[in-house]
């Protein structure tokens, strides 16, 4: 089951989950996470920062976990980074 307020950074344009950030505090979420692994990660921070400092100044940073998950493929098995970010109002 995924949540409606959470929010998954892969490798579209940063302003594309902006975006989709916006929107759902604009449809009444007190909070969105934002949730993303390996190189994604970097899109994650600045989708938060841009969302925090040109679109919504009354959302902040609430929760910032990492976490290292195994993933499987043809290979084996393979570390990959995860980041979740919580951003809520102040």
């Amino acid at each position: 089951m995924v949540e409606d307020n959470v929010v998954f950074v892969g490798s579209k344009e940063v302003m594309s989950y902006v975006l989709a950030v916006t929107t759902q505090f604009d449809k009444g979420s007190d909070e969105v996470v934002l949730k993303a692994r390996g190189n994604a990660i970097s899109r994650a921070v600045d989708t938060a920062e841009i969302v925090r400092n040109r679109f919504l100044q009354n959302v902040d940073i609430l929760d910032i976990t990492t976490k290292t998950e195994e993933l499987e493929d043809e290979e084996g098995t393979s570390n990959v980074s995860a980041i979740s970010i919580t951003l809520g109002e102040k």
